[in-house]
């Protein structure tokens, strides 16, 4: 592991591999071990692999302020790491929040992403008009909002309801480790609070500007968090898209598909 300043917060990057970079975002509950089996294969075919433990995550910083976690603050954490590794242009991979922050990096920055790909989240242009049934999938992003109410149903007997919510997926053992922390709760969570309090349908929509990066989306069946909304993304990026389904796969494709998943991006990356 190393240590980079982001945005005004330090991040622990793991750094791996030589060749064409790779920057993999993770998102909630995970840290960059969520990427183990990736970084191999990537590192294995040629390419530079570089996850970071995200703001709040992990061994990284994490800052009091809700509004420290904003998606715009995290692509402001891989534009510096960027910059501290001296890469100017990476292939970018997001899942979860972290596929957040990959759309909007594309978006924002395309001079920095060479090709994207992005697990499990469509574009947020396609979430912000979310279903009925999408919106009854994420009732846990309402619980979330209730500050120290959340942590405390999440923590009770033993985190029971962490435990029944992610159904014996992911790292689940890992999670509880991680946000037993003090602080580390609270900081998680406050990625919810920063970007899916229901006041932000109420303020002025943004567009983000296409995306320029060649972008493959993937979702798996067995996602129970996401509807499959991916192959909608299409319309907000002015390069090709390439839509990948994975079947029986959970929400946590690196975890139960990864020789599948890492065969995906070898061949797209390269």
């Amino acid at each position: 592991m190393r240590w980079i300043a982001g945005d005004g917060v330090e991040l622990a990057v793991l750094d791996e591999g030589d060749g064409q970079p790779v920057l993999l975002i993770h998102g909630f509950p995970d840290s960059h071990r969520l990427w183990r089996h990736q970084m191999r294969a990537l590192s294995a075919a040629g390419m530079r692999a570089i996850a970071p433990d995200m703001r709040g995550f992990g061994e990284s910083g994490k800052p009091d302020a809700v509004s420290d976690y904003g998606v715009g603050r995290s692509v402001g954490d891989m534009i510096a790491l960027l910059d501290a590794l001296e890469i100017d242009r990476a292939h970018v991979v997001g899942h979860d929040w972290g596929g957040a922050v990959a759309w909007v990096l594309a978006s924002n920055a395309p001079e920095r992403v060479e090709r994207l790909v992005v697990l499990s989240v469509a574009h947020p242009m396609v979430f912000r008009d979310a279903s009925m049934e999408q919106r009854e999938k994420s009732w846990y992003m309402l619980l979330f909002q209730f500050e120290g109410v959340a942590e405390e149903l999440l923590q009770r007997d033993d985190w029971a309801m962490l435990r029944t919510w992610l159904r014996g997926n992911g790292d689940l053992e890992r999670y509880i480790a991680d946000l037993s922390r003090p602080g580390a709760l609270t900081a998680a969570l406050n990625w919810y609070r920063a970007s899916a309090h229901p006041r932000r349908e109420l303020g002025e929509r943004r567009d983000l500007p296409p995306v320029q990066a060649p972008t493959m989306g993937i979702w798996s069946t067995g996602d129970d968090y996401l509807l499959e909304t991916m192959p909608a993304s299409a319309e907000y990026v002015a390069a090709p898209f390439r839509y990948e389904r994975i079947e029986g796969a959970s929400h946590w494709i690196q975890l139960d598909a990864p020789d599948r998943l890492n065969e995906l991006l070898v061949e797209f990356l390269t």
